[in-house]
């Protein structure tokens, strides 16, 4: 961490969202808490919130949280004997296990070291970001700093925090900084007595504060108009999540949403994922060329940082027909929207950063990936246009993408490693991961129908009969992902049977499901 200095984190917050999945069982948390043994107090320390983003060292008061004999806080979150009957059953603050366990530990740890804690309830993460930016005194903002309690993309048993300053959310290497002062701190405070909790806890609605500024920048964009959407029948998927106020990749969803549109006859359909940090109605390559499209109008020129699994038909809409510049980096919104900054540090200017999963974060919000906020540029785009012409519908939108090359075939392909055999001969998964990777590379040097992209950030990519296919190491798991793109099937057998030629020689390797697309 950097200087610390100047000003006491006094205010910090607690969110926690919706359930990541959709199904129907009810999660209580059956026990929860707390020990007598407490923290060293860290009172006496001053935190500067204007040098870098590593600055959350009153966070170290939640360091005691663990799960084991040693724990100060013991939480047990176990599914119920039934399932839920009807939504009205569903206690959301339950539903990602142990929510509200944290939620009371952390808001102990906070207040017994003299800070303040401003509890918002449900929330979207975006917004728990917002609220460090938000001038509000009668709210108690902005705050110093933010946890959200959310699994985010995760599936609900990996519930944990994400925490965030003015500058954004912690990196990595933040985080690492934490964890080592809490394991230190919760060393030194094993033998101390019981300590009393100073700050105070405030229940704060600040949802409604940030999706009133929402609304009034879809206003704004039409000129003021009171109900600038009026007339436009839209549907909204909150995805079980906290986008209610205001999406997956799940193929289901995105069918479900758009046969809502059809039956109902509206002119869009918005699906948000339950943080409400990802969210589109047109997915996937199709989403970003829309939203470089809008970009590119305000920013003629820039360049628009995406994922890797991005296709070769967006690289030529962003570039040879909206003039921008598309820079194809790594999977992880993080990493993205992190590249995206990079190339603003160095002169290259870089006002949108956008995943294929529909994470998309903007220069102009603070490079935050708010679902929410993406969805109201593209209502300004509608709100604009019907103050225009009032008959308008979201073909101003659809019109926006005409002329995005798609392929005829797309296919995602997991490729499992099993870590327990022989060939790993007990190295780690990753070891292993980039030697198939490394082969591929040299089979595909060989074969003249073939050529690997020039520049590619991860994986192998490689361009050869009409398409395209890339194989990559997945980021949290064993798995080696392959995504195929071609104009015929027969085409995407040709790339597929390239990689097989390559991952056959590798044992520890699952080739199943890639071996099925072949058969089909």
């Amino acid at each position: 961490m950097a200087a610390l200095s100047a000003k006491a984190i006094q205010n910090a917050f607690l969110a926690q969202d919706g359930p990541r999945t959709r199904h129907n069982t009810r999660y209580t948390c059956d026990f929860c808490a707390l020990n007598t043994r407490s923290m060293h107090s860290v009172q006496g320390c001053r935190l500067s919130l204007a040098d870098t983003s590593a600055k959350w060292l009153n966070t170290t008061s939640t360091a005691w949280i663990s799960f084991g004999k040693q724990a100060n806080i013991s939480c047990n979150a176990t599914q119920g004997a039934s399932d839920v009957l009807s939504i009205d059953k569903v206690d959301f603050l339950k539903l990602q296990n142990g929510s509200n366990c944290f939620q009371n530990a952390v808001t102990h740890g906070i207040t017994a070291v003299g800070h303040d804690v401003l509890q918002f309830g449900l929330a979207s993460t975006p917004a728990m970001f917002n609220s460090t930016l938000t001038e509000d005194a009668i709210h108690h903002c902005p705050a110093d700093g933010g946890i959200m309690i959310t699994a985010s993309h995760l599936p609900y048993n990996r519930n944990g925090f994400k925490f965030f300053t003015s500058d954004g959310g912690l990196n990595k290497t933040d985080i690492k900084d934490i964890l080592e002062r809490a394991s230190r701190i919760y060393e030194e405070s094993a033998h101390c007595g019981k300590q009393e909790q100073t700050g105070v806890v405030t229940h704060v609605d600040y949802m409604s504060i940030y999706a009133s500024d929402l609304v009034q920048a879809v206003r704004k964009s039409a000129g003021n108009k009171e109900k600038p959407l009026e007339g436009l029948h839209i549907v909204v998927d909150a995805g079980n999540g906290a986008g209610g106020f205001f999406v997956p990749e799940d193929k289901a969803a995105m069918e479900a949403i758009t046969q809502a549109v059809l039956n109902n006859k509206a002119d869009l359909g918005i699906i948000f994922d339950t943080d409400v940090d990802s969210g589109r109605e047109l997915n996937r390559n199709r989403l970003i060329a829309l939203m470089s499209a809008i970009v590119l109008e305000e920013h003629p020129g820039t360049t628009v940082v995406t994922d890797s699994v991005t296709s070769d038909g967006l690289t030529v809409f962003i570039e040879k027909k909206l003039g921008g510049k598309h820079h194809r980096f790594k999977r992880g919104y993080k990493n993205v929207i992190d590249e995206a900054i990079r190339l603003n540090s160095i002169g290259e200017e870089s006002h949108l950063a956008m995943e294929t999963s529909g994470h998309g974060a903007l220069k102009e919000n603070h490079w935050l990936d708010d679902g929410a906020y993406m969805m109201v540029k593209l209502l300004n785009k509608l709100a604009g246009a019907r103050t225009l012409n009032p008959n308008i519908g979201s073909k101003v939108l659809t019109d926006l993408v005409e002329g995005l090359e798609e392929a005829a075939v797309t296919v995602e392909i997991r490729l499992k490693i099993d870590q327990n055999h022989a060939d790993l001969k007990g190295g780690p998964f990753r070891d292993y991961g980039e030697s198939i990777l490394k082969h591929l590379e040299s089979v595909i040097s060989k074969d003249p129908n073939l050529r690997k992209a020039p520049k590619n950030h991860e994986g192998v990519r490689v361009s050869g009969y009409g398409g395209w296919f890339l194989l990559r190491l997945s980021l949290h798991d064993p798995v080696l992902p392959l995504n195929i793109e071609a104009q015929s099937k027969n085409d995407a057998i040709k790339l597929g049977l390239a990689v097989l030629a390559a991952a056959n020689e590798f044992s520890a390797l699952d080739t199943t499901a890639l071996n099925k697309f072949l058969q089909q």
